[in-house]
């Protein structure tokens, strides 16, 4: 036996499980993963081959002779009366009826909810009382005599817990201590079904981030990805405190009944999850509002009251695209549905973006051999873990960067703060070990604001995170894998009739574009392509009939007239800010006509009348800060924003060279670098 699983064995006795053996029992018999773990703890608990083959053989007549299915209630319950005493496995709960004085079990597949149960079963096992547990039981049948109330011929004469009865989190924490960090990580690992020898550290942190929302109050996490890597496992198998939506919801069903006055889903399960986000699509808009509130503090308004749950919020959904093109073309939110796709708001209140690409499609290769957590233990680790609290521990070694706000911060303090009580649940951390797991939860954070940044709104504009050493000093910056779009402008000169334009609307929303001109021989007519919107398309026309008006002071009027235009305006950032395109227009026909292109790394604000006023920009910071983001090297300007220059942030005004302009002419002249 491996020495890891010597260890484990012998630390957490009949508390691990061979994970093969439950995959191998598991594809015929479709029952609780927790159910087939305990019976394969209790008869294949050996290395000895032969005698597996023999616990296997058990395990299965065992699943075939006792286990409950709902349709076979009747037949259950009459083997039962012939045979006057049975073995099943069945989820029991208990309730107290007070006209009866009297505990009474409920088996939910034996069809039965008045079975006489021994007070003692109901002191020893109190969970059977919360929800109920899953359990061996030994079923009698015999008259009541004895009944004040309800009659019931069915006796429990022995219960056997399947789940849990209890758990002793500080004999778990003690047993932490005897491994290593990356033992325990790659135990962990195991636990969940998975060989962590194929994985980097990086990957195997980013499956364990997954669970962070069981064991971290009121934790929102997204993941998004290709299908087919595992993301809603955990909810589905893992837990028994987790409920994976599958459909369409409501808000009584989601967070409170007015009508029945019973609490809703975020009340009575540790961590809801949404299995396509792409159902939020068919849910009332009341939902999604509930939804935002919700996520931002724990609380909600049904009625007249105002309640609260502990439950987090786990969104899963499907990439249809590589995230090379929606970092290019879009936003990596890009695949939400159409209800909260520009909801930047409910997209602030998003603790952790789990980037799903980096995470492979599950291979049989992938799946492990070796000794891991039963589930139901594990599950009832982060049941307890979530009383703790380690959200300040990160301040023992660092502090943050001006760029963090208030949502920032709280967002990373409790990523950091599920992943200590994950890996380090002794609340033993290294300077070293606190860093790797602070820049995980920065990154995660950081990836959420990147793309409400890229959506267009300069309230997002920090994304610059980063952390300082509160010994040394030293700050550290954390980025992200996939850039964000920092290429959109070219370095590399453009084709003459191309050029970038950015625009700000009355929202501070800012956008950028790439309007491309194609000529050829005609009569000095305008053709725009598809797609365009209407104010895009007022900008452009008017800017037409000034240069339609102006060609002979520009020097091309015949050029011009023998000339066709074809005008399409590229949204890169898809994100509905219309365009001011006046001026790119007039910067992208002259360049056209002059078969030159313009300045490398330019970008065109500013807009105009169709007597050729100027229009200035309504703000210069929204645009210049997202076009030095997406690589602008200099900007064309109106000269009558020059006065907004000062309200620029520093960064910008360093890397981003001002062109000021008073007339369309002198901008075209400026733009391909012409006196």
């Amino acid at each position: 036996m491996p020495e890891l699983d010597q260890k484990v064995t012998s630390v957490f006795a009949g508390r691990v499980v061979r994970k093969d053996l439950v995959r191998k029992v598991k594809v015929g018999a479709n029952v609780p993963v927790f159910v087939l773990e305990y019976l394969l703890g209790k008869y294949c608990a050996t290395d000895d081959q032969a005698t597996m083959e023999a616990g296997l053989k058990v395990v299965n007549s065992t699943l075939a002779d006792n286990f409950v299915r709902p349709d076979e209630a009747n037949k259950a319950q009459s083997f039962v009366r012939e045979n006057g005493k049975h073995t099943i496995i069945d989820k029991v709960k208990v309730r107290y009826l007070s006209e009866d004085d009297k505990y009474w079990a409920e088996f939910v597949n034996f069809g039965h909810k008045y079975v006489h149960i021994p007070e003692l079963y109901v002191q020893k096992y109190d969970r059977i009382l919360m929800g109920g547990i899953w359990a061996q039981v030994d079923l009698i049948h015999r008259f009541d005599e004895e009944a004040r109330g309800k009659r019931s011929p069915f006796w429990i004469e022995d219960l056997k817990p399947i789940q849990l009865a209890s758990f002793d989190l500080p004999e778990y924490i003690l047993s932490r201590r005897k491994f290593t960090s990356d033992e325990w990580i790659d135990l962990l690992i195991r636990s969940i079904g998975m060989e962590p020898s194929h994985f980097d550290r990086r990957l195997k942190l980013l499956f364990l981030i997954r669970l962070v929302p069981l064991c971290e109050q009121n934790y929102n996490l997204i993941e998004l990805g290709p299908r087919g890597t595992g993301k809603s496992y955990a909810y589905q198998e893992f837990t028994p405190y987790a409920i994976l939506l599958t459909g369409p919801t409501t808000v009584a069903n989601l967070f409170y009944n007015i009508g029945t006055g019973k609490m809703g889903l975020v009340g009575l399960w540790d961590a809801v999850a949404f299995d396509e986000v792409a159902d939020l699509q068919k849910m009332p808009k009341e939902v999604i509002t509930t939804l935002k509130t919700y996520c931002e503090s724990g609380t909600f308004a049904r009625g007249k009251d105002a309640l609260s749950g502990a439950a987090s919020i786990v969104m899963f959904g499907n990439t249809n695209q590589p995230v090379e093109i929606m970092v290019r073309c879009s936003h990596l939110f890009a695949p939400m549905p159409e209800v909260i796709r520009e909801d930047m708001a409910f997209f602030d209140r998003i603790h952790y973006y789990l980037p799903g690409w980096e995470v492979p499609k599950m291979q049989v290769d992938f799946f492990t051999d070796h000794y891991g957590f039963v589930v139901d233990y594990l599950a009832e680790a982060l049941r307890e873990l979530r009383r703790q609290n380690f959200v300040d521990m990160v301040d023992h070694y660092f502090s943050f960067g001006t760029h963090l706000n208030a949502r920032d911060v709280k967002a990373v303090r409790k990523t950091v703060s599920g992943l200590i009580k994950l890996i380090y649940p002794h609340g033993e951390i290294t300077r070293d070990e606190m860093a790797e797991l602070l820049e995980l939860a920065l990154e995660g954070r950081r990836r959420v604001k990147e793309q409400l940044k890229k959506m267009g709104s300069f309230e997002y504009h920090q994304t610059s995170f980063s952390y300082i050493d509160n010994e040394t000093r030293e700050e550290r910056y954390v980025g992200v894998p996939e850039e964000g779009g920092r290429d959109l402008i070219s370095e590399d000169p453009l084709a003459p009739g191309s050029t970038y334009a950015a625009s700000v609307d009355d929202q501070g929303k800012a956008g950028l574009f790439r309007l491309e001109v194609g000529s050829a021989p005609g009569t000095g007519k305008l053709k725009m392509a598809g797609g365009i919107d209407s104010i895009t398309k007022e900008s452009i026309q008017r800017a037409f009939a000034y240069l339609n008006g102006h060609k002979v002071n520009m020097g091309i009027a015949q050029a011009f007239e023998t000339t066709d235009f074809h005008v399409e305006a590229i949204n890169l950032l898809n994100n509905h800010v219309s365009c001011d395109a006046g001026i790119g227009l007039v910067v992208a026909i002259y360049s056209a006509l002059m078969r030159q292109p313009v300045q490398p790394g330019l970008v065109v604000l500013g807009d105009l009348s169709i007597q050729g006023n100027i229009k200035a920009v309504r703000s210069l910071a929204e645009p210049l800060q997202l076009g030095m983001d997406n690589g602008a090297r200099c900007a064309l300007i109106p000269i009558e924003n020059k006065r907004h220059f000062l309200e620029v942030p520093a960064d910008i005004v360093e890397r981003v060279d001002p062109i000021f302009y008073g007339e369309p002419f002198v901008a075209a002249r400026k733009a391909l670098g012409l006196k």
